[in-house]
C-alpha cells in the first residue's frame, strides 16, 4: 500500500474511534448525572484520539500518552493554527485517569462534563477541518 494511501487509513481509524468516544459521551450525558464522570473520561478520549489522527496525517511520531499538552506541541509545530486550541485541549488530559477509579474525587458537574465533552468535539471538528477529503472517514 503507498505511504500516503496507508496514512489516510490509518487517520480515519483513528478518527473512528474519536468519533465512537463522542457518540458514547454524547449518550451517557443525555442519561442524566450519574455517569459524568465517564463522559469526561469519554471526552478527554476523544480529543486524544482526534490529535493522534493528525499527527498520524502529518507523519508525526508520538509516544503512548493521554498527555493532551505533549500531543498538542506536537500538533502545533505541524500547524501553527492549533496551538490555542491544543492548550485548551490540556484541560481534559486529567480526565483520562482521574474519574477512572474509585477515591476520594468529586465527579464532576452535569454542566462541566458538557463542557469537556462540547471541547472535545472542537478539537474533533478541528482537525476534521485542516485534513483533506481522503484522510476523513
Amino acid at each position: 500500500m503507498p505511504p500516503e494511501l496507508l496514512r489516510a487509513v490509518e487517520t480515519k481509524a483513528w478518527l473512528k474511534k474519536a468519533l465512537e468516544d463522542l457518540k458514547a459521551a454524547g449518550s451517557l450525558l443525555r442519561s442524566g448525572g450519574e455517569f459524568s464522570g465517564t463522559v469526561s473520561f469519554h471526552a478527554q478520549q476523544a480529543a486524544e484520539k482526534a490529535l493522534k489522527a493528525f499527527l498520524v496525517w502529518h507523519d508525526r511520531e508520538f509516544r503512548r500518552t493521554h498527555d493532551l499538552a505533549e500531543l498538542g506541541q506536537l500538533c502545533a509545530a505541524a500547524d501553527s493554527s492549533m496551538e490555542n486550541l491544543c492548550r485548551r485541549a490540556d484541560d481534559l488530559s486529567a480526565y483520562a485517569w482521574v474519574f477512572r477509579y474509585p477515591g476520594d474525587v468529586q465527579e464532576p458537574s452535569d454542566e462541566d462534563a458538557g463542557q469537556a465533552l462540547a471541547l472535545a468535539r472542537e478539537v474533533y471538528e478541528a482537525v476534521l477541518a485542516r485534513l483533506p477529503a481522503e484522510a476523513r472517514p
